[in-house]
């Protein structure tokens, strides 16, 4: 009758007079998922405890001389998991409104206004999106704008670097191995993929995904499901997909690196990242705003770029795009003795 009032924690016996705590558990499970249920008996079938803890039960107290410790102890612990869940919530609120990709992603350009349409367009649909840029462009930070913008939000962003693991040991990475699946595999282990369940998986430097491993991947993403290596069990995944690379994939195909079926699968909706040196005024403004953030973070005075100091960035190329420009005038801070950056500071 009180279970409207949302109490965090509900005590029952499995024995009750017009119906069994089961029947009960299963009705609060059903109606308030988040209700944390204690069952409290003198019923030791060791069956009916199994059952009682597959339905949802948090725990099964046999009635004895202890039994105040061991509630005590329980409720101590849902304590404890509430409170990490109240705070990764607010993690993720907290998340979610730093990567408003109007304010997190720096910029002015008629360039980057094309870019936020993209994004705006991505973020309202699963379409699978492939980033395309030079090094430093701020890939990730494009594909985080569009999950932590997108309807899973609450549900984790997955970053994998495909370069950055031996082609041996890429499958076990994404797709999870089984315990004893091969030498040193000591547990089960869950992949990104499935870290990814429901959210959203990040692969970047697709273009260097190994020949051998093409294939598996087109069939994980056609069938949405894969398996664990040195299993048989096909595990099925809901994981929206979003690739970068620094290379142009078409090429790649041409060339004979990637397969074709695999890029027209990945393909989706394309966001081509300009350079920084075809930004214009963008300089200056993400220039601003990586001088104040560092300058607040190490106790330094902010200072302004003199006007020979905005031509001097203004004019340089580039090769390491926003990544070198960060570089630059954190340095240029740190070493400037002036009132205002100089550019002997740069």
């Amino acid at each position: 009758d009180h279970l409207h009032e949302l109490p965090d924690i509900v005590t029952l016996d499995y024995r009750l007079p017009d119906q069994n705590g089961s029947d009960l558990l299963k009705k609060i499970k059903q109606e308030h998922p988040e209700i944390q249920v204690i069952l409290i008996s003198e019923q030791e079938d060791i069956n009916t405890v199994v059952e009682l803890l597959k339905l949802g039960a948090k725990d099964y107290i046999i009635k004895s001389n202890d039994i105040r410790d061991r509630l005590l102890n329980t409720v101590q612990n849902i304590r404890k998991e509430m409170g990490l869940i109240s705070e990764i919530s607010k993690l993720r609120k907290e998340v979610q409104k730093k990567y408003n990709f109007k304010s997190s992603i720096i910029g002015e350009s008629q360039v980057m206004n094309q870019v936020y349409e993209m994004i705006e367009k991505a973020r309202n649909t699963n379409i699978t999106v492939s980033i395309y840029g030079e090094t430093g462009t701020g890939k990730e930070l494009v594909a985080k704008a569009i999950h932590y913008n997108s309807k899973r939000k609450d549900k984790s962003f997955v970053a994998f670097n495909v370069a950055a693991v031996p082609s041996e040991l890429i499958e076990s990475e994404l797709f999870g191995h089984e315990k004893g699946a091969f030498t040193g595999a000591a547990f089960r282990r869950i992949g990104k993929f499935e870290e990814a369940d429901e959210g959203s998986l990040f692969l970047d430097e697709i273009a260097e995904m190994d020949a051998s491993f093409q294939v598996k991947m087109l069939r994980a993403l056609q069938e949405k499901e894969i398996v664990r290596v040195g299993s048989n069990q096909t595990i099925k995944t809901d994981c929206r997909i979003i690739v970068a690379t620094n290379k142009n994939l078409k090429e790649e195909v041409k060339k004979g690196n990637f397969r074709e079926d695999l890029y027209y699968r990945l393909l989706g909706l394309s966001i081509e990242l300009p350079p920084l040196r075809e930004r214009g005024k963008d300089v200056l403004i993400l220039a601003k705003h990586f001088i104040e953030v560092f300058g607040k973070e190490n106790n330094l005075p902010v200072k302004k770029l003199s006007d020979k100091a905005q031509h001097k960035l203004l004019n340089h190329s580039y090769p390491g795009n926003i990544r070198e420009l960060k570089s630059i005038v954190e340095l240029a801070l740190t070493l400037s003795d002036h009132e205002e950056i100089q550019p002997a500071d740069l």
